[in-house]
């Protein structure tokens, strides 16, 4: 092998596959036009407060019982995790004209998932720490993918002071959502109509999505045998739920039912007012002053997102491998959650999309 394999994209997915082939002697390169690692993992800190702990404004928990392949990983880097708390009643908000609805789920009707302390970045971190210094590059943003005739494979990329570079792979495992590869890469030769429909028939997991988490100094609604889950039809917020760590100050982090678009128009002041509001109405006065409210609009993330994705997903997309990349069949590998068959959209699709890259390198090249 002449050339280093360039992983492009170092979300979980592009981080894993690159840590399993440095484990086997084999080179590579991670190139990451954000300034950080993680893709749609993002664990933040309250400014200024940074011992309140990190909160998830992306995925937040797996599930130990039918999610093997994280599990298996959390256990081997040997990171702590906790139960999310679902104990207590939850909230029903029918409008917000309605008194809202207390119920009490059966024993055990709330199935149990596992979070990690530190937030899912501990995860990311703790990957990124097995590979040598120097393979990620941050802030490179591969813009073409070149074969030519003697199929050589060079990638054109733009770095954050826009200058333009260009390097060399032995092959390429394209780590990004399917939307993104197809709108924001140029292929020479062009990828087959068949397959950039494929990519483009696949929703990118989360990117029509919001989240915000408000943060107080203790979780004062498990004091009322509240579990801090709630489903509203009121809004803005539709689905909420417990985002406290294990010890200390409490966190609910809620998804929003309205569309990305009325999102951007409303603002982020009036959303954040809209949400403290809604927070009141369920919880009650002690919901009105949290300590911080972050935010993240994920469909406004143009390394996430596409105007595609504007719409937040009704069904569980059908994810899966694309379809056969023709001429460059066995030289551009996909990976990420949205081409894993099974778990897809979940951190363990993207766990398992990693191992099959890093096999599919291993089979072609070793």
């Amino acid at each position: 092998m002449n050339e280093p394999i360039i992983i492009v994209g170092a979300g979980l997915s592009g981080l894993r596959t690159a840590s399993l082939l440095v484990s086997q002697g084999i080179e590579c390169k991670v190139l990451e036009a954000r300034g950080r690692i993680g893709g749609r993992v993002l664990s933040e800190s309250v400014v200024d407060r940074p011992e309140l702990g990190k909160f998830d404004l992306g995925p937040t928990w797996f599930w130990p019982q039918h999610e093997p392949v994280i599990s298996h990983l959390v256990k081997e880097l040997e990171l702590q995790t906790f139960v999310q708390h679902t104990e207590g009643a939850i909230l029903f908000e029918q409008s917000q004209h309605q008194p809202v609805q207390r119920r009490r789920l059966p024993e055990r009707a709330v199935e149990r998932s596992d979070r990690l302390a530190g937030g899912v970045q501990s995860l990311i971190d703790a990957i990124a720490a097995t590979l040598p210094d120097g393979t990620i590059e941050l802030e490179t943003r591969v813009t073409a993918i070149r074969m030519d005739e003697r199929e050589t494979i060079s990638l054109e990329t733009l770095q954050a002071d826009r200058r333009q570079e260009s390097m060399r792979a032995e092959a390429v495992i394209l780590a990004l959502p399917p939307r993104i590869v197809a709108r924001h890469i140029i292929f020479s030769p062009a990828l087959p109509v068949k397959l950039t429909d494929s990519l483009l028939d696949k929703p990118t997991w989360m990117a029509g999505q919001a989240k915000a988490v408000a943060i107080y100094d203790r979780p004062f609604w498990r004091e009322n045998d509240l579990s801090g889950q709630v489903m509203s039809w009121a809004g803005p917020l539709q689905e909420i739920h417990d985002a406290s760590p294990e010890t200390g100050c409490g966190a609910l982090f809620g998804f929003f039912g309205m569309p990305a678009t009325m999102r951007q128009k409303l603002g982020e002041e009036k959303i954040h007012k809209l949400v403290v509001d809604q927070l009141v109405r369920l919880f009650g006065p002690s919901a009105e002053k949290p300590i911080s409210l972050l935010y993240k609009d994920w469909s406004s993330d143009a390394d996430t997102a596409v105007a595609d994705d504007s719409t937040p997903l009704i069904n569980f997309p059908d994810y899966g491998r694309p379809e056969s990349a023709h001429a460059w069949d066995k030289r551009v590998i996909f990976a990420g959650t949205e081409t894993s068959p099974a778990h897809g959209g979940h951190l363990e699709g993207a766990l398992r999309s990693a191992e099959r890259a890093y096999n599919e390198i291993i089979t072609l090249y070793k």
